[in-house]
């Protein structure tokens, strides 16, 4: 669609037991185009009773349903056909993605691709959940199966809500789980679209129910409610650690993939051009809106005005537009309240440091959140922009002296999502890497991301890992079984 060409307003429903149905208050929410500022759909704002009705069918639907006895290979027929069901449609779904995030459509389209490969890998994961055989000292058959864990409730984040909410379904569905997903308030549309998928495939009704509505209203109830087993929840940690607190009541299982401040580190051997390319990307990326995005940018004495003058002069011809114009590199920031917060920590950082560029919002544009893409240099790591995630087109770049003062800095944070080493010396890069406290670490490189290898953080980005073979288990429970192969009496009278 040509920007600046106004669309219908689209109406949904929420998805619960098979059913489309209104919130039970009949209230809606608007769905805002960031880059317009015009309302571009109409969602339910779901309340408890809600809640109540979709976890109410989850359970139903795990205890005595159909899904109760399926098998393996079903369940992953299901999702293949999912999977095709994403890529013949992908078109569609990249542009609604495109105008409710504001992201580039070309982003857009990567990550659309990139939820259907999700399901396609659980798919073929879902025969692929083994027990063990366990060596015990006794005339005995030990075994350890492997069971889904119930109803799993889903929280997903607005930065890529499709394919957040995909991490999080696939393996639920493929570990025999049921599932109720609470997209994101603001950008709530793709789940919508893909759920109009579900009866096509196969999915029984009650296996995966989506209600939408805030995270205050329908987050808490699901935290809440005794017949969830798990919560998967991505977001930021002021909203994770409640969830944490408020899940203790009923033990549920709990994973989290919670913010991140992550250090790129250049040390003076790094190739040069690729470097300056692996800064801009792993900062400006998704505007700036993600949660491993390498925000400290970390660079070694000797090259270091050199580096912050060549990353100034090439953040300068970022090219922002909106969102469906194929040439855009950064679209604006999600929402009102998003674009406030990113806007104070500009000024913020104003105080804190030197600016190179950007530091207020991109003239160019009458209407939508557009933020300049920032970059503040000189900066102390004690600084609040250095320590706070705030998740929009910001870089710091921090000057270190060797490799031992890189480290002491990039662990300095109480997050430990990401982080990335720049160099030519293998053996600098492996110490560096062994030395990070972070989850995921790339090397001459920034953000790639395979559904094939662990997602997840240290300290406060969260526990649990997401992707590969460790998401499905986040999944499943482990039973032990012991069969008695003595034919005498146990003999214990």
């Amino acid at each position: 669609m040509p920007s600046g060409v106004k669309s219908e307003v689209r109406s949904y429903q929420m998805y619960i037991n098979g059913e489309w149905v209104d919130s039970a208050s009949n209230k809606t929410t608007a769905v805002i185009d960031p880059s317009t500022e015009e309302v571009i759909a109409q969602v339910p704002a779901g309340n408890v009773e809600d809640v109540n009705r979709a976890v109410a069918a989850a359970r139903a639907a795990f205890d005595t349903g159909p899904w109760a006895a399926s098998t393996p290979q079903e369940r992953g027929r299901i999702l293949f056909r999912l999977s095709e069901k994403i890529r013949e449609n992908a078109a569609h779904l990249a542009e609604i993605e495109s105008r409710n995030c504001g992201k580039p459509i070309v982003e857009a389209e990567y990550d659309i691709n990139d939820a259907a490969t999700c399901f396609e890998y659980y798919a073929g994961m879902a025969t692929k959940v083994l027990g063990t055989v366990n060596p015990v000292p006794d005339n005995a058959v030990s075994l350890t199966m492997k069971e889904p864990m119930g109803v799993a409730a889903m929280i997903t984040p607005w930065n890529y809500p499709l394919l957040m909410a995909t991490w999080k379904m696939a393996p639920a569905l493929a570990a025999g789980c049921t599932c109720i997903l609470k997209p994101p308030g603001v950008t709530p549309l793709t789940a919508l679209e893909l759920t109009k998928w579900l009866p096509e495939v196969g999915l029984p009704p009650g296996v995966l129910n989506v209600v939408t509505g805030s995270g205050s209203v329908c987050g808490t109830a699901l935290v809440r409610h005794p017949d969830v087993n798990k919560i998967a929840f991505t977001g930021s940690n002021s909203v994770g650690k409640g969830i944490i607190k408020e899940a203790a009541d009923t033990l549920k299982r709990v994973t989290m993939e919670l913010g991140g401040k992550s250090p790129n580190i250049f040390f003076a051997d790094a190739d040069f051009e690729n470097a300056i390319d692996g800064a801009l990307f792993g900062v400006f990326i998704n505007q700036g809106e993600v949660c491993s995005a390498g925000s400290r940018i970390l660079v070694e004495r000797s090259i270091y005005k050199k580096f912050v003058e060549a990353m100034t002069e090439k953040a300068k011809t970022i090219r922002l537009g909106p969102p469906l114009e194929r040439e855009t590199k950064m679209g604006p920031m999600v929402s009102q309240d998003q674009y406030d917060t990113v806007r104070a920590y500009q000024e913020l950082g104003k105080k804190e440091a030197k600016m190179s560029t950007g530091g207020g919002r991109a003239a160019k544009f009458a209407k939508g959140y557009y933020i300049e893409p920032t970059i503040f240099y000189d900066v102390d790591n004690s600084a609040r922009i250095s320590q706070e995630e705030i998740f929009g087109p910001v870089a710091v770049v921090i000057p270190f002296d060797d490799e031992k003062d890189a480290i002491r800095i990039a662990n300095d944070t109480p997050f430990g999502l990401a982080g990335a080493v720049w160099t030519r010396d293998l053996f600098k890069a492996f110490r560096t890497v062994k030395a990070l406290r972070a989850g995921i670490i790339w090397v001459n490189h920034m953000q790639p991301t395979y559904v094939e290898a662990p997602w997840g953080g240290y300290k406060q980005s969260g526990y649990g890992r997401e992707l590969g073979p460790w998401g499905i288990e986040e999944y499943l429970e482990s039973k032990q079984v012991h069969i008695n192969l003595n034919e005498q009496p146990i003999g214990w009278y």
